[in-house]
């Protein structure tokens, strides 16, 4: 008589980039232990590899493409860890008054949403004559920024890849029909005016995001805290 198998319990979650209500259920304890012997490699692309591997199992497919928004999968992750694990997560927070105390909080990971600024757009009109559409990050990008020295190239590097269409009047040049050169040159040219507009983008896109306040227990100071990122939460 063969072993019957164990069904997992599903949960609804709506995604963020989309508005997608999809269904997903808990991490198994062989995916676990996949993603746990990832992270003592401590090698990001084997990190990354992992959770986007158990994102795309546990979500049945319809999130862990390579090519997904990063803020999809992060979001993904946080909620499938709270049904798999717990549904609150210990963290250290260092109090901002003094830069080194460290206070324990505990966060609920159902109060962890997707911040979305109400006047971001995927269009940068940067003059009267050039229109740049652009992509959010993806998990590919994150990989392919391995190895990469320094806040500055990293930051240059995902800002050009994210370059969907350059529209020049009535033109429209897609990149994925730019030499790698072409792209470069253009990038390059921008004023420091249109590079903030570009940073711009990067700073209002939707992200994962959640304030919380605490109090430093030798000065009683409160301060607002703001975690951002997966990484944030997983402390």
């Amino acid at each position: 008589m063969a072993l019957p198998k164990i069904t997992a319990p599903t949960y609804k979650m709506i995604r963020p980039s989309t508005g997608e209500e999809i269904e997903y259920r808990p991490f198994l304890v062989g995916e676990e232990k996949i993603l746990l012997m990832a992270y003592e490699t401590e090698d990001p692309r084997q990190i990354s590899n992992a959770v986007l591997k158990l994102v795309h199992s546990c979500t049945h497919g319809s999130i862990g493409d390579k090519n997904d928004p990063m803020f999809d999968i992060e979001y993904a992750f946080l909620k499938i860890r709270g049904k798999s694990v717990a549904e609150t997560i210990q963290i250290n927070l260092i109090c901002q008054d003094d830069g080194k105390t460290e206070v324990p909080y505990e966060i609920n990971t159902d109060d962890i949403e997707i911040l979305v600024d109400e006047d971001h757009s995927t269009e940068i009109k940067l003059n009267d004559d050039f229109t740049l559409i652009m992509r959010y990050p993806t998990a590919q990008d994150s990989i392919s920024m391995v190895g990469m020295s320094g806040v500055t190239e990293i930051s240059f590097a995902i800002a050009q890849n994210c370059i969907e269409t350059i529209i020049h009047g009535e033109e429209s040049y897609n990149k994925v029909d730019l030499s790698k050169k072409e792209l470069q040159e253009f990038f390059e040219s921008l004023t420091q005016e249109m590079f903030k507009q570009v940073q711009d983008f990067f700073d209002t896109m939707p992200k994962l995001r959640h304030e919380v306040e605490i109090e430093n227990p030798n000065t009683n100071v409160k301060s607002t805290v703001v975690l951002e990122g997966l990484a944030s939460f997983l402390g």
